[in-house]
């Protein structure tokens, strides 16, 4: 089981621009799973950050997530964000949900940057795109060879919230029922 008091969510890259070129995911399912982990994470009073890739016009973060300012970074890497590495760090919540589009960019080199900090991740791969399914694959395998792990957003929240018949476990089971809509 996971303990949600040590947890954060790390949306990257989850801008409707980038999402739409997708091609494992359809930008409607990767809506539809991270905004399930991003209202989860309200319930639970899990913190989270929006890393975004500078595009023109402005973010432009998908509409299912909540509302957070976005950090604007330069790189392939959320790691590479010294704001947002240390917003991380400062919440001292040493497990990080990392999602995003590319799997094949952000996720992975986020990914092995912060396995390599000493923190441990897990990668819901159905609020997740890549390039290709190969490519995709490739980059998983490596996420897991480095020490994550890999699952989907209904077996992560199953594993921090056990108990249905609560308040709180109502309202995860309700939200996600949405991933089956």
């Amino acid at each position: 089981m996971i303990d949600p008091r040590t947890v954060q969510v790390v949306f990257a890259d989850l801008q409707d621009s980038i999402v739409a070129l997708s091609r494992t995911n359809s930008p409607a399912d990767i809506g539809r799973s991270a905004g399930v982990l991003g209202h989860v994470a309200q319930v639970l009073d899990i913190p989270f950050t929006v890393s975004a890739a500078p595009r023109p016009g402005g973010p432009g973060i998908i509409a299912e997530l909540p509302e957070a300012p976005p950090y604007v970074r330069g790189g392939p890497s959320c790691w590479d964000d010294r704001p947002w590495r240390e917003a991380v760090a400062a919440r001292g919540r040493r497990t990080l949900v990392l999602c995003g589009v590319t799997t094949e960019i952000v996720v992975l080199h986020t990914a092995l940057d912060a396995l390599a900090d000493g923190y441990d991740v897990i990668v819901p791969v159905d609020a997740c795109g890549g390039m290709s399914e190969r490519t995709e694959t490739a980059a998983l395998r490596r996420i897991e060879a480095a020490g994550a792990t890999t699952t989907s957003v209904a077996s992560l929240v199953t594993d921090m919230v056990r108990d249905f018949t609560d308040p709180t476990g109502r309202q995860v089971i309700t939200a996600l029922h949405a991933l089956m809509s």
